[in-house]
């Protein structure tokens, strides 16, 4: 009976002392956050819907933010991976679900009608709701410019969210996403209305903007893909996916910009 006390108590005593202790009064200079990325999206359902598919489903998102009202809901933490965004690369990095902060956006997307396509606009106070997130979330994780991205942007052969009437000239306007300067975009125009340049510059052109898209000079159903995913960003009114000089002077200027 002794001996089985004795090791009762030997036991007890390894549980509160055998514990593994780690000392945090050294801290590291040479880190930074596991974020490189925002990708916004949109949810193609009203707000039930929306929160059924994020919380219920394989598919998640780390915010989701409402129509009316424009409430946040945090769906998975910062710090953990969520499941938005599937097969896709930007600036050569890929599978960007470990590396991103997934924004969703109460939205219908499109409706197929007989006159043709018809998107849904973002609510005003939705979208100013977004800037306050964004805004937080590039300060907490020290974001350069040009890392909001649009899920288009990471996966332009197999999505168009947010779509073309998503507001990015305000998030411009805001200081979150990059824009061309518009007196240097109509000077560069001129020149390329006279002489547009060659499939495999734009291919060329739109890598260095961070798309991964073919790079063999033919304008084939992928590189239209991206051309009207980098012109619903940019130059929404017309995403044919056509080679155009506007287009062309818009991807030069950002490029330049981004160079310094």
């Amino acid at each position: 009976m002794k001996s089985l006390c004795l090791a009762l108590v030997l036991v007890l005593l390894a549980g509160c002392t055998g514990g593994l202790r780690i000392d945090d009064s050294h801290t590291a200079t040479g880190q930074n956050s596991r974020v490189q990325y925002v990708v916004l999206h949109y949810t193609s359902a009203d707000l039930q819907r929306s929160l059924d598919l994020l919380t219920q489903t394989e598919v998640s998102s780390h915010y989701l933010i409402g129509d009316a009202p424009p409430t946040v809901y945090r769906l998975v933490d910062e710090n953990r991976r969520a499941w938005h965004v599937g097969v896709s690369e930007w600036q050569g990095r890929t599978w960007l679900n470990a590396s991103t902060i997934g924004i969703e956006l109460v939205n219908q997307g499109y409706y197929q009608t007989p006159a043709g396509r018809y998107w849904q606009p973002f609510a005003p106070q939705q979208i100013d709701t977004l800037i306050v997130l964004l805004k937080d979330i590039v300060k907490r994780h020290q974001l350069a410019l040009g890392s909001i991205i649009a899920h288009s942007d990471v996966a332009p052969q197999r999505k168009v969210d947010p779509g073309p009437l998503f507001p990015w000239k305000r998030l411009a306007d805001e200081g979150l996403v990059p824009w061309p300067n518009e007196d240097a975009v109509a000077r560069q125009q001129a020149l390329f209305s006279t002489s547009l340049p060659s499939v495999q510059w734009f291919q060329e052109q739109l890598a260095q903007n961070g798309y991964t898209v073919p790079q063999h000079g033919e304008l084939d159903e992928a590189t239209r893909n991206v051309i009207a995913a980098f012109q619903m960003k940019y130059r929404p009114a017309n995403y044919d996916g056509q080679p155009d000089a506007e287009t062309a002077a818009r991807l030069l200027v950002l490029n330049l910009q981004a160079a310094g």
